[in-house]
This record gives structure tokens, sequence and C-alpha cells, in this order.
């Protein structure tokens, strides 16, 4: 038997013990490297990450309701985040927004409006249209004047108010009464079409022309009347993620819930019709 000389043992030894301190500082390094990594994907930071904080959105008046619900439902599904809202007449929002307020998504009631806020390179890229909306006559519960058709509000007495012809819903009015070659004077002009709507709600007018969303918002308040030339009129709804969105990640998540199956179907039972 040939026995190995003692100074051949001690080196056969260090060798290995040399080969798996190696070996274990080169997975230590391996596992540093995986948990750099899953760091730097880590929510917040890029691609993949999760939504947080908060965002602004600057949406038209009509879709106060289903907006708010949809905001309701993003909240719910990204905790931590928070959707601010700021309803209103599409003008008034796009001139905020031109101007220089702070905000992360804009939903507005026409393309025409959009275009204020694209025309100044203000969104960040091209609006994607995600509803449409159309008119009906909003008049006091039981409809008490018996209105059946748009002719019937030039009836004498009647007080009938219209959205102002610079947003949406009223430059909407204005193409169905030229569609239906009806002049009509209207005892004022309101800003949105929220505030039209307030005015028969409150007694204050007999019929207002409005969106048939904000009839079915209204409830019993109001009765419905759909006319015809309503068609004539039909409004496409383009949201658009804003240049400046402090919160640009948490901003393309909302307007893909809005454009998703779940936020159509919430804007469909609004009354919303698909784009």
């Amino acid at each position: 038997m040939t026995t190995r000389p003692a100074h051949r043992t001690r080196r056969a030894f260090r060798t290995r013990r040399t080969l798996q301190v190696t070996g274990a500082a080169t997975m230590a390094l391996l596992a540093l490297s995986a948990c750099s990594s899953s760091s730097e994907a880590s929510p917040g930071s890029g691609e993949g990450s999760q939504p947080s904080g908060t965002i602004t959105v600057f949406a038209a008046a009509s879709l106060e309701e289903s907006f708010t619900k949809l905001g309701k439902t993003f909240e719910r599904e990204h905790p931590g985040t928070k959707v601010s809202f700021s309803f209103g007449g599409s003008d008034t929002l796009a001139a905020g927004i031109t101007g220089g307020a702070p905000a992360d998504v804009f939903a507005a009631a026409s393309p025409a409006t959009m275009k204020t806020v694209t025309d100044r390179g203000d969104a960040a890229g091209p609006p994607t249209t995600f509803v449409r909306n159309r008119l009906e006559i909003a008049t006091l519960p039981g409809n008490p004047d018996r209105i059946s058709s748009l002719k019937d509000l030039t009836k004498s007495g009647l007080k009938v108010v219209l959205c102002d012809r610079t947003v949406p819903c009223g430059a909407a009015a204005q193409t169905a009464l030229k569609a239906g070659g009806i002049k009509l004077t209207p005892v004022s002009y309101e800003q949105d079409v929220k505030s039209a709507l307030t005015k028969v709600e409150l007694k204050e007018a007999d019929a207002a022309v409005v969106y048939r969303t904000d009839v079915r918002a209204a409830g019993d308040r109001v009765k419905g009347v759909p006319f015809p030339e309503s068609a004539d009129a039909v409004n496409d709804y383009p949201i658009a993620l804003l240049k400046n969105a402090p919160n640009a990640d948490a901003a393309k998540a909302f307007i893909a819930l809005v454009k998703s199956a779940e936020g159509q179907k919430v804007l469909n039972r609004a009354g919303f019709l698909k784009p």
C-alpha cells in the first residue's frame, strides 16, 4: 500500500477548500445580482410596475357619474392610488390645460375641444375615442308640457335652456336644430350640461337639450324625450395622456381601465354609445 506524503494531503485539502470558498462566493455574487435586478424592477420604477400616488383627471361634466365609479374601481384595484377629478365644460378644461394647469389625463366631450390641447402640443400622444353620446330633451317630471319633439321647444311661453355654443353639448344642440330647420331662442345658455340640466331639476326651466346620459343619471327628477335630429349630432369622446403628466404611469393605467371591457360596461350602462 502506498502512503501519500502529508504535505501533499494538506495541499489537496487546501485546494478543495479554496474551490469551495470560490464557489460559495460566486453563488453569493449571483444572488446579489438577482436581488439588484429585482430591486430595479420594483413598483414605480418602470415597465411592469404597479401604479401608485395621485392622478388628476380633467373630464367633461357628462362623465361625472361614470368616471367617479371608475375612479373608485381604480383605487380599489390599485391600493395606494388616488384619483382626483375636475369636471366641467370641455372648453374650460382645455383652456386650463393649455394655461398650465397640472393634470395627467384629459377626457373631452368632443374632438374639437381635444384639438385645442393637441394643437398646443400638450398631449403625450394621439387621443383615442372611448365612447360616443347623443342628445335628449330633459323635461319636468311627467312631461306636463307634452313635449314630444325638438320643434315643440318653440312653443310660446316655454322656458328652454341650452348649453353654451362653445361647449360640446351646445354645439351639438345647434347642429340638431339646424338639421331640423328649427330656430330656438333659449332663456339662458349654460356653461356645461350639468348646469343646463339643473335648471330643469330646480323647475327654473321647462326643458333643456342635454345628453341622454345626464337624463339617465338624473333619474325621476326629469323626463327624457328622444328626438330624431339627435342622430345628426352624436359626439365622439376622446381621451389622452397629457404631455407633462406628473404621474404618467398611473395615468396610463387609468386610461387602460376606461378603455377596458370593465370600463366600457360602466359607461354603456350610463347610456354612452360604443366608439
